[in-house]
């Protein structure tokens, strides 16, 4: 099936056999725990819900069929899945991480895992042969987003998994921006793939998950082993409502990259907007490799006014349309300012020395018309 169909039907097959009820909606199975009739047999491979739900295993099976994986691990956000691959690592173990990268995710990195004697390097590469500078000995684990949040660099995720590889490294993947639709970094050569599901597979702002998805066998028995150990798992219901939304994952991002289109000739034709971060301009730097290695731009951009933080900040809170929240990836457009709000916890000396400014503004572009988006980004501009 392509992947407009997948997104509809994985997971969420009708079952038809003699007791089955036909469901065309995945149920949501509450049960904490499952009765057997063999204390050695448990019933349909069920035993309590940390372990393992009919509903969280449906959206398992979809994820893992989006991102062309064969396993797939659901969470309670994409935090959480990321400290599940981190405790795949032993003390004393290097990471090399993209330097842009969400801020939570560096916090984690630092705050946390830092302390149990894991090494993170922040790294600016964009292409497998800048990273051999930094490869240790001891380097485990290559991380990276493509796009980044949020100033949408752009990494060749190809060269870098044929460098990680050849190291005898895992190369992790966030793919949240770009979502299945738009990139599946598996085929690409990567080794896990994560996602805040919170966002755009969710897309409605309304159920917080992250997720994890390989195709190595191994991998996956470990992973899952941890999944089942440390216990962060998706509820029924959350899982429910990811899947809902995963159903128009592909309607909505076509509608999100349309609307993203429109507002960037708009920003590109105000003067008031001195620089614009999106992959899908040619004057992108990382704009070759996004045409290589997805299948569209999105609707994630970061842009700057002219102007200082207090402009900046007088722009944001003029909108009315557009709401100032964090989070990203809904129906509804939202604004941020990175430096207050999603990257607070990056030290600002850490945060000028990758570029992130005190006027950097990023912008989720929503469903709704564009034009009315339009409208209140231009009715913002004007009153600065």
């Amino acid at each position: 099936m392509k992947i407009g169909s997948r997104v509809v039907h994985i997971g969420s097959e009708p079952n038809l056999k003699k007791g089955g009820t036909g469901d065309v909606v995945v149920p949501i199975h509450l049960s904490t725990t499952f009765a057997r009739t063999d204390v050695y047999t448990p019933t349909a491979g069920l035993e309590y819900s940390r372990s393992g739900n009919p509903t969280r295993f449906a959206l398992e099976k979809n994820l893992a069929s989006l991102e062309e994986g064969n396993f797939a691990f659901a969470y309670s956000s994409g935090l959480s899945a990321t400290t599940n691959i981190l405790l795949l690592l032993e003390k004393g173990d290097h990471i090399i991480s993209i330097d842009d990268v969400y801020g939570g995710t560096r916090r984690l990195f630092k705050k946390v895992f830092e302390k149990f004697g894991l090494e993170f390097d922040f790294v600016d590469f964009k292409k497998g042969e800048q990273l051999k500078d930094y490869i240790k000995e001891n380097t485990k684990v290559i991380w990276l987003e493509s796009p980044t949040n949020p100033l949408m660099k752009v990494a060749d995720i190809a060269s870098i998994t044929k460098i990680a590889k050849s190291k005898n490294i895992l190369t992790v993947v966030d793919n949240t921006f770009a979502s299945p639709i738009f990139q599946k970094p598996l085929t690409l050569g990567a080794d896990i793939v994560v996602h805040s599901m919170t966002k755009y597979l969710g897309g409605h702002s309304d159920v917080v998950g992250g997720a994890v998805i390989v195709r190595d066998k191994v991998l996956a028995e470990k992973i899952g082993f941890l999944q089942n150990a440390v216990g962060g798992i998706l509820s029924p219901f959350d899982s429910y409502l990811v899947l809902r939304g995963i159903k128009t994952l592909e309607v909505r991002m076509l509608k999100h990259e349309q609307n993203a289109k429109k507002i960037i000739d708009f920003l590109k034709g105000n003067k008031k907007v001195k620089k614009i971060y999106y992959p899908g301009l040619t004057s992108h730097p990382g704009h070759e490799i996004a045409k290589k290695q997805m299948l569209g731009f999105g609707a994630m951009l970061s842009f700057e006014i002219v102007g200082d933080l207090k402009t900046t900040i007088k722009f944001i809170e003029s909108l009315k349309l557009i709401s100032i929240a964090e989070s990203l990836g809904a129906v509804e457009s939202l604004i941020e300012h990175p430096a207050s709000m999603t990257h607070a916890s990056v030290p600002e000396e850490d945060r000028k020395k990758i570029g992130l400014s005190d006027t950097l503004i990023r912008l989720s572009i929503g469903i709704e018309d564009p034009e009315d988006l339009i409208n209140d980004l231009e009715e913002g501009l004007k009153k600065v």
